[in-house]
């Protein structure tokens, strides 16, 4: 990924949650850490959810088999939801905001937010436009890059060489 570098914001349900407060996202919605896929685990997830952000290793098994998916669908081509907010990543790093920009599109009506949001606007602002073009706007976009950049300077992980450590947990978007 060429271009521009953002810092990683930390996988952190008290910095996930700032951030998209800063964006004008109402929090009666917020983002909490799941600890594993178990019953009884889940079971301490309040409800309802209606997003869930997966965090993984990026493995050199995960991205051969990320690169053939590529190539298969420039080759054959993609069917895509128009009601599925998408947003290609061009912005190295900002993969947490892209995340977050999709889970908040793609549940908007039931989202709240506050007067003259930033994130509202964008996604107002972008609603018709392609995920190439998404990506684009979003690079321009200073409100949400300067936010992103304030956010990224929270939380309690030490960075190494740009990247974020995590020990456990998922970021779940829970209704109070």
């Amino acid at each position: 990924m060429e271009g521009q570098r953002w810092l990683p914001l930390e996988a952190n349900p008290e910095v996930t949650n700032q951030f998209l407060k800063q964006l004008g996202l109402h929090p009666n919605w917020q983002f909490v850490d799941v600890y594993g896929m178990d019953p009884e685990l889940l079971s301490m997830v309040p409800r309802p959810v209606c997003a869930v952000l997966l965090l993984f290793p990026i493995t050199e098994k995960y991205e051969v088999f990320r690169t053939e998916e590529e190539e298969k669908i420039k080759s054959q081509g993609q069917d895509v939801t128009p009601s599925v907010y998408f947003m290609k990543q061009t912005i190295s790093n900002a993969c947490g905001t892209i995340g977050l920009i999709h889970a908040i599109a793609n549940n908007k009506n039931k989202m709240h937010f506050e007067s003259g949001s930033t994130l509202k606007k964008f996604l107002e602002e972008s609603a018709s436009m392609s995920p190439e073009e998404r990506a684009r706007y979003l690079e321009s976009y200073d409100a949400i890059r300067v936010t992103h950049e304030t956010s990224a300077h929270e939380g309690q992980t030490e960075m190494d060489g740009n990247h974020f450590q995590l020990t456990m947990g998922k970021l779940v978007m829970k209704l109070y």
